[in-house]
């Protein structure tokens, strides 16, 4: 089955796409084309949406199911007269939610996303800037500022988690590659020795990190399948003499693997 998808939003539209994915990988027989169309604030681009979703709904010739966050209630009726199945998220939620709380809602836009606070963003910022400067151990005089410090061996995910910390959770994350130079010391290497309660490590599959390397150097000795297992069992081993909690993280998203992480540390997500 396919179907056209409408991310319609008077913003950036982050929260309604992602609203939206949720939703969809519930229903796996149906092939979707996703069309964003954020900061339709006014009439005039309420109008020129409707004008488009109807243009292609004729097209396709199935109506298209429309994932909405306008606040406005104007806009929304705009969209709302589309050839679609029309589906917003401020409509369903906030009236329950005024009468149970028994205050009406600011009905602003852009909240979710928008800089309230000058210095928690800049936070976010900072750590960021942090993970940048700390990524594949590329600066370790400053770890004893790093809130978590992930260990892996090459292209395990330490990289994209620990960006992914940084902008979604405001963690100064910084991560040190276990190279084929650390196993045999069969010991923790020098530098991480003082920050031992923050360091936390990552494992995979040795076939799927040989997938992996196989993109990144066909056919090389470094994605060999028995240089992957001997890393893998060598990083392991080296979690285990150590304490340090891991992840194996041959099936999970970045996201899974970054909210995993945040569970088993106690760490906490800083606001935007």
């Amino acid at each position: 089955m396919d179907r056209t998808i409408f991310l319609v939003s008077d913003r950036t539209g982050i929260t309604i796409e992602t609203l939206a994915h949720t939703l969809l990988t519930q229903f796996d027989a149906v092939h979707h084309k996703s069309i964003s169309l954020p900061f339709i604030d006014t009439p005039e681009k309420a109008r020129a949406a409707r004008q488009r979703i109807d243009a292609i709904a004729k097209a396709d010739g199935v109506p298209p199911v429309i994932f909405s966050s306008l606040i406005d209630s104007r806009l929304r009726d705009e969209i709302r007269a589309c050839g679609g199945i029309f589906l917003d998220l401020f409509e369903i939620y906030l009236p329950v939610m005024e009468k149970e709380l028994a205050i009406r809602s600011r009905q602003a836009v852009g909240l979710a996303h928008a800089i309230d606070d000058i210095s928690r963003y800049e936070s976010r910022v900072e750590a960021i800037n942090f993970t940048l400067s700390h990524d594949d151990g590329a600066d370790t005089r400053k770890l004893k500022n790093a809130e978590v410090i992930l260990l892996g061996v090459s292209r395990s995910g330490k990289t994209p988690t620990c960006l992914y910390l940084a902008l979604q959770f405001g963690v100064r994350a910084a991560n040190y590659p276990l190279t084929e130079e650390d196993f045999p010391a069969d010991g923790l290497p020098p530098v991480l020795e003082r920050h031992r309660r923050v360091l936390f490590g990552l494992s995979i599959a040795p076939e799927r990190l040989q997938q992996i390397r196989q993109q990144r150097r066909a056919d090389s000795a470094y994605a060999s399948l028995a240089r992957c297992r001997q890393e893998v069992q060598w990083a392991e081993r080296l979690y285990s003499a150590y304490r340090i909690p891991f992840l194996n993280t041959t099936t999970m998203s970045i996201e899974e693997i970054a909210a995993a992480i945040m569970h088993r540390t106690g760490l906490r997500r800083r606001p935007a």
